[in-house]
């Protein structure tokens, strides 16, 4: 069934699998502060980084519908994998039929753009969930803009659930990102760079964490995805 859309210019949509992109929402707002945003957490199936390309996809293109419902004109997917497995489908085949003047962006091509002026040595690293690892995105996006850069990437599913179980912080955590990284640079030993994303969290505390990110008190509503 076609979607009826107003035409009226809305808020800015961001989404993500949990509750991690609100850092990038913090700092959208702070270079575009006069717009007003909208911020969707899938916390109820996160995490999606073990989850196949054709579930990330119907995941991410029913919380992209339930934004343009809701009045954006534009989404952000704040979400690496959802970046990597889903944003080209949407962009491609959804987005012609919904409204044509409508966009959705990613976080990855973004942050492959400045890798270029970061890495000294042109060796990078990539630390994320399985799924993005998977896809070769990135190593695919930065060899469209830097052909000579050296990619090398290493999933860290054990990330996800420390922070799920709020077990971030303790020693216990220490071993694990000591594995992922020593895994990372056994590939190479001259990285100097690393891109690092990964995040996700229990519903109850996306309050919590959405009002810390942002600096102030946020009002959070559940929603359904169909």
């Amino acid at each position: 069934m076609k979607q009826h859309l107003s035409n009226t210019p809305g808020p800015i949509g961001v989404f993500d699998s949990g509750y991690g992109g609100l850092t990038i929402l913090d700092k959208i707002r702070e270079v575009l502060p006069e717009y007003d945003y909208i911020y969707l957490g899938d916390n109820a199936r996160a995490p999606y980084g073990t989850r196949s390309f054709e579930v990330v996809y119907e995941f991410t293109r029913q919380a992209v519908n339930k934004l343009f419902d809701m009045g954006c004109h534009l989404v952000i997917l704040a979400c690496n994998t959802a970046s990597a497995k889903a944003l080209r489908s949407i962009q491609m085949n959804d987005l012609p039929g919904i409204d044509p003047a409508r966009r959705v962006l990613g976080v990855i091509r973004p942050t492959v753009e400045c890798v270029g002026e970061i890495s000294k040595n042109q060796h990078i690293g990539v630390l994320a969930t399985a799924g993005t690892i998977k896809s070769e995105s990135y190593p695919l996006e930065i060899h469209k803009l830097f052909p000579e850069i050296q990619v090398s990437g290493t999933a860290c599913p054990m990330w996800v659930s420390l922070v799920e179980n709020n077990e971030s912080q303790d020693e216990g955590a220490d071993y694990f990102i000591r594995k992922y990284i020593n895994q990372l640079l056994s590939k190479d030993p001259q990285i100097d760079t690393v891109i690092q994303f990964y995040t996700t969290e229990a519903e109850e505390k996306f309050s919590e964490s959405a009002s810390t990110f942002l600096k102030q008190q946020i009002s959070v509503k559940h929603i359904t995805l169909e």
